[in-house]
């Protein structure tokens, strides 16, 4: 697809979509930022992300407002993968690598012969990448982006736009030998099982075995990482997020890795270990572990689109204006990546996004591109 072409489509199409939503008497168009936006605030774990209820913030998905229009229009300009050339460069969250690899997989095999690289090396290193020396076009992450990395990103001209893609559960993982779970752990239990608090199952609860509790969490680059801090063990240290952090990490028998595959190793190595990441790392080591309910509620995406699985998270993609400009391949990438994100996610093992927030992700892609 022609770079052009599709600036002009992209032009057309916003222009409809503000007449759609504007009063009948006082047609409108859409703004185009005009200024810096407000430092952006990592997304808590409680809620549900949400649009940025103003368009000038070019860093969040704006409220889909023009739905009736995105629907009428079938939502973003097709793209034909077959006519896009260059190379595509992306790194960040091992939570959301497997969802970009599918995708960059469909990608390829609709035409697209150039080169998708993607290196799964947590979300905070990528968006290190993208916003520190400005070595990716796209940071993958599982957690929002911090109002420190927008400033790393400001400092080297680049603005990040961010993209919500799906869903994730966090899966807390045990042996399958482990018996003393069966009935899962309340959050309170699982803070204290990963902090320096407990040396053994029994120190946790008497009930359990005085065996030594063998711990494997991703490693601090990780958005689950982060996730966990923030979920877990915050509300277990008077809201300080600071002192969970230093809980978990004075643990004993710690393992830490940002590559998912050693922690699902080591919990499979051991009756006595325990670990967390993304649900579909536990989906495809089903045979060889045991997910455990967190609050009396399993993992699973009736439980996410319920709203009762208190582990449930974000998953998101970053790009900027410039870098969509000038390198167009990575616009229909993303483009391409929001049509049919929802066609895959669920092979992969997550859940998707609402409707509504996937065309606020989709709207935000038609107003950067047409800046």
């Amino acid at each position: 697809m022609k770079h052009t072409s599709i600036f002009v489509t992209l032009l057309m199409i916003v222009a409809i979509i503000a007449s759609a939503c504007a009063p009948a008497a006082q047609p409108t168009t859409v703004p185009q930022p005009t200024q810096a936006p407000a430092k952006v605030e990592p997304t808590k774990a409680s809620e549900q992300p949400t649009a940025a209820p103003a368009l000038a913030d070019p860093t969040k998905a704006p409220e889909p407002t023009a739905e009736p229009a995105m629907e009428m229009l079938g939502g973003l300009p097709m793209v034909d993968a077959g006519a896009v050339t260059g190379d595509i460069v992306t790194a960040g969250s091992s939570t959301v690598y497997p969802l970009s690899e599918a995708m960059a997989a469909r990608f390829q095999d609709e035409g697209y012969t150039g080169n998708i690289t993607i290196d799964s090396i947590g979300s905070g290193a990528g968006l290190e990448r993208f916003c520190k020396t400005g070595e990716t076009d796209i940071a993958n992450a599982s957690r929002a982006i911090k109002s420190s990395e927008v400033e790393s990103c400001r400092a080297i001209d680049r603005e990040p736009v961010e993209f919500r893609v799906g869903t994730d559960a966090l899966a807390v993982v045990v042996n399958p030998e482990n018996t003393w779970l069966d009935e899962g752990v309340t959050l309170e239990e699982l803070a204290k099982i990963f902090s320096a608090d407990a040396k053994t199952w029994a120190e946790v609860n008497p009930a359990w075995p005085a065996e030594p509790i063998l711990r494997f969490s991703p490693g601090t680059d990780s958005g689950t990482f982060d996730y966990f801090i923030e979920a877990v063990m915050t509300p277990a240290y008077n809201k300080d997020a600071k002192l969970g952090e230093e809980a978990l990490l004075k643990a004993e028998n710690l393992q830490l890795s940002e590559d998912d595959n050693v922690l699902v190793q080591g919990v499979e190595g051991d009756k006595n270990a325990i670990g967390y990441f993304g649900y579909a790392y536990f989906q495809e080591n089903a045979d060889k572990l045991k997910a455990l309910k967190i609050n009396g509620v399993a993992p699973s995406g009736s439980a996410v689109d319920a709203g009762t699985y208190p582990l449930a998270r974000p998953l998101f993609i970053y790009s900027d204006p410039k870098i969509m400009a000038e390198k167009p391949q990575v616009a229909d990438f993303i483009n391409f990546y929001l049509t049919f994100v929802n066609e895959e996610i669920d092979a992969v093992g997550y859940f998707p996004a609402s409707t509504s927030v996937l065309n606020g992700a989709k709207m935000a892609l038609l107003i950067a591109l047409g800046q």
